[in-house]
């Protein structure tokens, strides 16, 4: 019998040990950075993006639901997977909103994570912020000094407009980072002469479509001229590759676009801002050529006119007035000569030089967009320059660091003396268009430019004079946005027209600009209950009611006669049954103007919204989805809003709302919102048909001031 051996038992082997010395080097290691670099730099780097943070996300609660419109597509995805998916104004899927959802799905993940509310909504746009500082100063350090980079990312960091968009749920904060991030990526393809980077930017700019359409191209030639210009390899490489990049964007952007088109309409909501239930339409119309021609269908614009000048005088000069100075063009005088100096001492014949491709990218991406901002006829808000902050951040960075770094040189140190000159009169014009806040700040910008421009000719010696001019200059450009920049953390911003800094009383060097409609209302908003005027013109009036006692029609713009910022005028709207909607166009117990901030939704009416809401598919319907968007953030349960955006879509048509009346889908009409008092002469009036329809046939019910009609069909 053969004797079993039993199996030796394994040995259990210690665990490995840690070395602890070598674990700290590398802890410390991402605190103090790379051995070759300053051991300053890194801890200066993550103090700018602490700071960054900090100034972002403080007080951010003040905004409350910032712009309602989106906040409240971002509640119907926290209930609705379809409605995320496809960026629903109500989890029922009535319509869309009028944008691509991609920043609505990066806002919604949070919302599920964390909950519906004001933190959750914002806290990931000043995420973005952050990031995009980041990746900003990633771009100028590459190839550039640290203190190039510092300066470019603190520019962006104090930029009013930046402070102002990456604290608010609109889809801009997204497109900025998608934006540099496409040219971070772009430049290092053009370094390593890689494929690879170049067609992960191509899929950048495609996600940038997803989220604010044809805006984001506006980046393309730039970073296609670069790539022809300044890639090490043979032209036909470098042309294999911007197609394999533009291939990228068609894939990265139309894989949403053909489902949405090819998935039969009755099968998913209507595409809000399109006349024909299409994404293509709302792509190249509305939201595209439309916005450079004026001639946008279905677009509410001040005074009711239609066509280039709608929005008020294009021309280079457009961005220097004083609704867009204040808000991105502190330094922009300063970029362009930048741009010049940066130019000649890289030496513009270097096509390789990677420091001439950044250059070249940055001023590309500036003029561009620059002066399709200048010249668009359409729709043109102030927020909208924040895509302009970046790139003159960057150039700020890189022509002071190179100025800096030829002080040895007297013709040098005189242009840089002019441009310190340069950026301190213009942030004192710009603080004195704000001349009753805080008076002081402007005499301290001038003095220092003065300072600033006088130690800079001075022949460098040693390094606390070095340190004394920095200081100086440093005051003299940034102490002006940054201040605006602060002001805007402290007040609250709501509504579809937000506007960073305080209010401004001059045109300005642009001139101002007539009717613009109204903005930040609400409560805890600049301008009070009403929608805020914006400067430089008279408004056009609200609008009245519909007839045949239809409700009474919103205001849809403010008043401003002397450029400075007030509370929302016009002409109130009589409602059916007495209802009435006040001077800023808003009902005493809720509701808002089609451009204006949110309000406050009354107890009693959220009682009366809510009560059965359970046995309806909406449990309200009322024209407008800034009006939609009150009511269902307050009630929490889907609210249609009838021909979307502006009350000019056509969705429902009368037979359609009529029909789901008839099936009992429909518990409420909310009255008080019109297009007729929007300042639109296009688009559907189906809207309109409907408020006469329901004013007709169903008897009106004033709950605290809001004129309601209950649609419940008769038993």
């Amino acid at each position: 019998m053969t004797e079993t051996i039993p199996a030796e038992r394994p040995r259990l082997l210690p665990p490995p040990t840690r070395d602890r010395p070598a674990l700290r080097e590398r802890l410390a290691g991402l605190v103090r950075g790379r051995a070759d670099t300053a051991r300053w730099e890194r801890p200066a780097f993550l103090g700018l993006l602490l700071v960054t943070g900090v100034l972002y996300v403080a007080n951010l609660g003040v905004n409350g639901w910032a712009n309602a419109f989106y906040s409240a597509a971002v509640q119907a995805g926290s209930q609705s997977w379809e409605a995320f998916f496809y960026g629903s104004s109500d989890a029922a899927n009535a319509i869309t909103v009028d944008k691509p959802p991609a920043f609505l799905w990066v806002i919604g993940i949070s919302v599920r994570l964390f909950g519906l509310n004001s933190w959750s909504i914002l806290v990931p746009q000043a995420l973005m912020g952050v990031a995009s500082v980041a990746v900003l100063y990633r771009i100028v350090r590459r190839r550039f000094s640290a203190g190039a980079a510092l300066t470019a990312g603190a520019v962006l960091a104090t930029t009013p407009v930046a402070t102002l968009m990456f604290r608010y749920d609109n889809p801009d904060a997204l497109l900025v980072l998608l934006t540099v991030g496409a040219i971070a990526l772009t430049l290092r393809g053009i370094e390593s002469g890689r494929m690879r980077w170049v067609v992960w930017a191509g899929v950048l700019v495609g996600l940038g479509f997803l989220t604010k359409q044809l805006q984001a191209f506006l980046v393309l030639p730039p970073l296609v001229g670069v790539t022809l210009v300044a890639s090490p390899r043979p032209v036909l490489r470098r042309i294999g590759h911007l197609l394999a990049a533009a291939l990228a964007v068609v894939v990265s952007a139309g894989w949403w676009v053909a489902i949405i088109e090819l998935v039969p309409a009755s099968a998913r909501p209507y595409v809000g801002g399109s006349q024909t239930n299409s994404f293509l339409e709302l792509t190249f119309g509305y939201n595209g050529l439309g916005r450079v021609t004026g001639d946008e269908t279905g677009s509410v614009v001040p005074g009711g006119t239609t066509g280039a000048g709608s929005w008020g005088s294009t021309g280079l000069t457009r961005l220097f007035g004083s609704e867009f100075g204040t808000q991105v063009t502190w330094l922009l005088p300063t970029a362009l000569v930048l741009l010049v100096v940066s130019l000649v001492a890289v030496g513009v014949r270097r096509r390789r030089d990677p420091r001439l491709a950044t250059v070249l990218v940055l001023g590309g991406s500036l003029l561009v967009t620059g002066l399709v901002f200048s010249f668009m006829g359409g729709i043109f808000h102030p927020y909208y320059t924040v895509a302009l902050a970046p790139y003159i951040a960057g150039l700020v960075g890189i022509g002071a660091g190179l100025l800096w770094q030829r002080r040895s040189v007297l013709a040098w140190r005189i242009v840089a003396a002019a441009v310190v000159a340069v950026s301190g009169a213009w942030s004192f014009v710009l603080l004195s268009q704000a001349s009753s806040w805080q008076p002081w700040i402007r005499w301290v910008v001038l003095a220092a430019t003065v300072v600033g421009a006088a130690l800079v000719v001075l022949r460098p010696r040693g390094r606390g004079l070095a340190g004394a001019t920095v200081a100086t200059v440093l005051v003299a450009a940034l102490l002006g946005p940054t201040a605006f920049s602060v002001q805007t953390t402290t007040v609250g911003h709501t509504g579809a027209l937000p506007s960073a800094g305080p209010s401004v009383t001059t045109s300005g060097f642009g001139g101002g600009r007539g009717g613009m409609p109204g903005g930040q209302g609400g409560p805890g908003g600049q301008g009070g209950a009403g929608g805020q005027g914006a400067p430089g013109g008279q408004a056009a009036p609200g609008g009245q009611g519909a007839p045949g006692g239809a409700p009474g029609g919103q205001n849809a713009t403010g008043q401003s006669t002397t450029g400075q910022n007030t509370t929302g005028q016009g002409a109130a709207g009589p409602g059916a049954a007495g209802g009435t909607t006040d001077g800023g166009g808003n009902t005493p117990g809720g509701g808002t103007n089609l451009l204006g901030g949110s309000t406050e939704v009354s107890d009693e009416v959220v009682a009366a919204l809510s009560a059965d809401a359970d046995e309806y598919t909406w449990a309200a319907a009322t024209v407008g989805s800034n009006s939609a968007a009150t009511y269902q953030l307050a009630t929490g349960d889907p609210v249609m809003a009838i021909g979307g955006y502006n009350g000019t879509d056509p969705a429902p048509t009368l037979a359609e709302f009529r029909a789901l009346v008839a099936a009992g889908k429909v518990h409420w009409f909310i009255g008080g919102a019109s297009q007729s008092g929007a300042g639109s002469s296009t688009g559907s009036d189906a809207a309109e048909q409907i408020a006469e329809w329901v004013a007709a046939h169903y008897e009106a019910t004033t709950v605290d001031g809001v004129t309601m009609y209950d649609l419940t069909p008769a038993s």
